[in-house]
C-alpha cells in the first residue's frame, strides 16, 4: 500500500505554461527541471510541441533554468526529439523507479535541493519524484489521447485527486493585461508612430 503522500503532487497546474518561471521555479530555488515528454510538453496525438509550450521552454532556459528530459518512452524518436530541443535525456527511464531521476540530476550537475520533477502522471512522474526525494509539479495532460494502460491509470488519478483543480495561472492574466496595455492607442499628445 503506497502512502497517499507519495501520490500527492506538490503543485498541480493546467499546463506547463501556467508555471511561473520566477515565482514557481527560480524563486523556490529550482534551477533544474526533470521533465516528462509525452502529454507534458509534446502532444501524444500529434507528436508536436504546442507553440506556447515551446516559447515557455525558451523563456525558462533564458532565465537560467536547466532541463533534462526523463521519459519511459523507448522509441528512438525521443532521442531525436531531445536533439531538436538541445536537451539532455534519460529515456527508458522505468519511472517510478528513482534511478532515472538520479541520472538526470547528474547530467545537470544539480543537487536534489535545486530540482523539481514536472510531468502529467501520478503513477510515474509524481510517485517517482517522491521516491527519489524530489518535489513534483503535476500537469493536466496536453490531450486526452493516451496509451491504453495510461488511460486506465487516469481513472485512478481522478479518484486520488478528487475535486482538486489546477492552480489558476495568475501570471498569465497579468501578462495578458500587460500585452493589452502595450497595444492600446497612444495617449493624446504623445508622438505618433507614423511620423
Amino acid at each position: 500500500d503506497v502512502p497517499m503522500a507519495l501520490l500527492t503532487p506538490d503543485r498541480y497546474f493546467s499546463r506547463i505554461t501556467a508555471i511561473d518561471i520566477e515565482a514557481d521555479l527560480l524563486g523556490r530555488g529550482y534551477r533544474a527541471v526533470l521533465l516528462d515528454i509525452d502529454n507534458t510538453i509534446r502532444a501524444r496525438d500529434t507528436h508536436q510541441v504546442p507553440r506556447d509550450v515551446g516559447l515557455w521552454l525558451g523563456r525558462a532556459r533564458t532565465a537560467g533554468v536547466d532541463f533534462c528530459l526523463v521519459s519511459n518512452n523507448w522509441h528512438s524518436d525521443v532521442y531525436q526529439f531531445a536533439g531538436e530541443l538541445e536537451l539532455p535525456i534519460v529515456a527508458k527511464a522505468m519511472k517510478p523507479v528513482p534511478a532515472a531521476f538520479m541520472v538526470a540530476l547528474r547530467k545537470l550537475k544539480a543537487p536534489r535541493s535545486e530540482a523539481v520533477v514536472v510531468g502529467d502522471q501520478l503513477a510515474t512522474d509524481v510517485l517517482g519524484a517522491h521516491l527519489a526525494g524530489l518535489p513534483a509539479y503535476m500537469l493536466q495532460p496536453l490531450v486526452e489521447q493516451d496509451l491504453p494502460h495510461t488511460l486506465l491509470l487516469r481513472n485512478a488519478e481522478r479518484v486520488i485527486l478528487g475535486d482538486r483543480k489546477p492552480e489558476p495561472a495568475v501570471h498569465m492574466r497579468q501578462a495578458g493585461d500587460e500585452l493589452a496595455a502595450s497595444c492600446a492607442p497612444a495617449a493624446a499628445g504623445s508622438p505618433s508612430s507614423s511620423e
